[in-house]
């Protein structure tokens, strides 16, 4: 069976219809930008949470809490200045 020209012709139009609705199918599944806007602020504190942890933040928080009662018997205080004796 041959195809003639007319058919050729209408069998690319369908095609190219199809693909142009396939590309517009695909741009709106890849569209990341509006379905990251409306969770914006969750990512935001979840990032400062990361990033706070991986710097070390827990630990150096704990560290900085937990120091004032390993230092020792304070001996004398002048206002916010202490003297400390670590024997």
């Amino acid at each position: 069976m041959e195809r003639t020209a007319d058919v050729v012709r209408t069998e690319i139009v369908a095609e190219r219809d199809q693909l142009a609705s396939a590309v517009d199918d695909l741009r709106d599944a890849a569209d990341l930008t509006s379905k990251l806007r409306t969770k914006l602020p969750a990512l935001a504190v979840g990032g400062a949470a990361t990033g706070f942890v991986l710097a070390g933040g827990i630990g150096a928080t704990m560290r900085l809490l937990a120091r004032r009662g390993r230092e020792g018997h304070p001996k004398v205080r002048a206002g916010r200045f202490t003297l400390v004796d670590r024997g």
